[in-house]
């Protein structure tokens, strides 16, 4: 017992100061934000509470343990006896191989050579990846189509994507759809990995030959990442920054160019297109005021006839129904059909709308980002 409380005391200090100094080097770890706080934020906890529970140990159990098991022996077992033998030859021949080298110190100069070789040779042979495709048994193909493009447009060639993916992946569970505005996604859920001939990789290949084809909107296969998360998009993102939204439109073009030329990259997109078509409306003010027409009546009547602004509420059979200010969908499809909207004049004539704005066609992003 004496003999434990003294072995103790004297790896007190050093037990503490390690146990200190390895919690301050691994906790930090769970701060880290993004990818790399993901990878290592549990290795951080289970490392720094393994130490303080180790140290714990070495302090407490360790010393008790010692003075219940070990008792001093005049004779060795057998296990020594014939283990012995083992170890004793084997400190003898690491005794002569440090004296023989340290004869001839001038070996380490062609050893540290020959190491630097191999760790380039390896460097640059042994292949790395962040994280290995694993099979989920989950597959995912996005659709995209043209700004613009109407909902039933999305639907139709979403669709058709759909059907291409049940007859390449014949061995799929379910299909699920789903549309929102010109994008598009259809989630394909495989059998067990043990219930099929093909692996998930072989049946994206697959289905991204399939859908290369179809060339009327954009189609690409993604299968899910190994690490999960919530978050959409793409498996590798770029984020670009300029001072203003014209240096952005400069810039993405030529940036786009190299993406897809790239071989590492199967389908590229970009969040912030400029390719939404615009229609603006330019009052003609000098054709207004000679026809009699003030800009305050043209702006009220076309906010009337095309945004759909609330006007009100009406109850019948006890439901409630909004009234909505808006012409026929037939009557404001293209801009043409603003000839079919007139408005009255200080003089009460019926004046036609196209007689009184100009119409400039333009392409604009659908959204600006900060």
């Amino acid at each position: 017992r004496d003999a434990a409380v003294e072995g103790s005391k004297e790896i007190f200090f050093a037990v503490i100061s390690t146990t200190i100094t390895l919690v301050a080097i691994f906790f930090p770890i769970i701060f880290l934000e993004g990818m790399t706080g993901r990878l290592f934020r549990e290795f951080s906890i289970v490392i720094s509470g393994a130490v303080i529970i180790s140290s714990f140990v070495a302090l407490s159990f360790v010393p008790m343990l010692s003075s219940k098991l070990l008792k001093k022996k005049e004779k060795h077992d057998r296990i020594y006896e014939k283990t012995e033998k083992f170890f004793q030859g084997m400190n003898a021949f690491y005794n002569r191989s440090l004296k023989a080298f340290l004869h001839r110190r001038w070996l380490i100069y062609p050893v540290i050579g020959v190491a630097l070789v191999l760790i380039v040779v390896l460097w640059n042979t042994i292949p790395a990846e962040m994280a290995p495709l694993e099979d989920r048994s989950q597959i995912m193909i996005r659709t995209s189509t043209p700004e613009g493009a109407t909902f039933e447009f999305t639907r139709d060639y979403t669709e058709g994507i759909s059907r291409i993916a049940d007859s390449v992946a014949w061995e799929r569970e379910s299909n699920i759809t789903m549309i929102r505005g010109t994008f598009g996604m259809v989630r394909l859920v495989l059998p067990d990995i043990k219930e099929r001939e093909r692996s998930q990789m072989d049946v994206a290949d697959a289905l991204s030959a399939a859908v290369r084809n179809q060339t009327a909107a954009r189609a690409f296969v993604q299968q899910q990442s190994t690490f999960g998360g919530r978050r959409g998009g793409m498996p590798i993102q770029y984020i670009l920054q300029a001072p203003n939204i014209e240096k952005l439109q400069e810039f993405i073009p030529p940036f786009m160019e190299k993406v897809n030329q790239s071989p590492y990259f199967q389908m590229a997109d970009v969040n912030l297109k400029f390719t939404k078509p615009e229609t603006r409306i330019v009052i003609d003010r000098d054709k207004a005021a000679l026809l009699g027409v003030s800009t305050r009546d043209i702006g009220q009547t076309l906010q009337y006839a095309l945004s759909g602004q609330r006007m009100g509420y009406f109850y019948m059979n006890g439901k409630q129904y909004q009234v909505l200010g808006e012409i026929n969908r037939q009557q404001r499809n293209t801009p043409l059909d603003l000839k079919t909207i007139y408005l009255k004049n200080s003089s009460g004539q019926m004046i036609q709308m196209d007689n009184l704005v100009k119409l400039e066609e333009t392409v604009a992003p659908p959204q600006l980002y900060r």
